[in-house]
């Protein structure tokens, strides 16, 4: 059965796509815990990251530092912050996460909630940040 990414890259489920390039694509977390927290993702459907090819994954590295750089321009913050912790969906994903202390980056915090409407203007906003 397709993991809830995969439904995400083929459009079954709306997500909030920030860029999407060839083989990736990035869209905020519905989850986040932390304005503009985003999620990054290889098209190819591949359960743990470190299964993936060389190539797909140093494009996945590659393709998250151009969102992440997007990320930055976009959403005030010190730094993005990158994780992967990969059990919560059968499907490689890195975590891209605004900082502006080590604590930000905490799963275990309570998850922010945000309308549909502003994960829209949130994800417009990364998504003309990033260069092409």
């Amino acid at each position: 059965m397709a993991s809830i990414f995969t439904k995400i890259i083929n459009k079954e489920i709306p997500g909030y796509i920030v860029a999407e390039e060839g083989k990736y694509l990035a869209f905020l977390d519905i989850h986040p815990i932390a304005k503009g927290h985003t999620l990054v993702v290889p098209k190819k459907e591949v359960d743990y990251i470190f299964d993936l090819d060389d190539e797909t994954l140093s494009g996945l590295q590659i393709f998250s530092k151009k969102v992440a750089l997007g990320i930055q321009k976009a959403i005030p913050c010190l730094r993005i912050g990158i994780a992967v912790v990969g059990l919560e969906v059968p499907h490689a994903h890195v975590h891209l996460v605004p900082l502006n202390s080590m604590f930000d980056i905490d799963f275990r915090k309570p998850k922010l909630k945000f309308t549909a409407e502003e994960l829209n203007e949130i994800a417009m906003q990364i998504s003309g940040a990033i260069e092409n």
